[in-house]
């Protein structure tokens, strides 16, 4: 798909495209709505503002569309193959450091109650495991301005891979 044709999509449609790009409804409904869009910096631009106005509830929903680091998506859907291409810096990893990055995943998702989500593509196993440690110390309203960041970077690629 291409920028025309996102934009002359019927609405249901242009939100069922998005949803690959971030599972929060709303962020879909608002993306969808401020159509027609001139260029990509202008959805990117509105994906920034549309993320940063979630409430906590569709930022975990979107989360909850995400597989935790290390483990890879099943499935045939366009968020499965992001999400695989997305994590193949961990595709080498050795067994202590999945076992590291298994551990790191339940001590954040015990500490801060949902998924570990970073920017995966083009970081590797070491890389992200060390990230995950160091988000360990962040207090819920620090991670939660982080995880924001990381949602608005991971959606970017992929509307950037949907309408490029």
């Amino acid at each position: 798909m291409n920028l025309v044709g996102f934009n002359a999509l019927p609405d249901e449609d242009a939100e069922r495209a998005l949803v690959a790009c971030c599972a929060a409804p709303a962020w879909a409904r608002a993306l969808a709505g401020g159509r027609p869009y001139a260029d990509l910096a202008a959805v990117t631009g509105a994906s920034d503002t549309a993320i940063a106005g979630l409430d906590w509830p569709q930022v975990e929903l979107a989360l909850a569309a995400h597989p935790r680091i290390g483990e890879r998506p099943a499935g045939g859907g366009q968020e499965a193959v992001w999400s695989r291409a997305e994590q193949s810096g961990v595709d080498s990893a050795d067994a202590a450091t999945r076992a590291a990055l298994a551990e790191a995943n339940r001590a954040y998702e015990d500490r801060f109650g949902h998924v570990y989500l970073v920017f995966a593509t083009g970081r590797t196993d070491v890389e992200l495991l060390a990230a995950a440690r160091r988000r360990l110390a962040h207090d819920q309203d620090t991670e939660r301005s982080v995880v924001r960041r990381e949602l608005a970077a991971i959606a970017k690629l992929r509307l950037e891979r949907l309408l490029g």
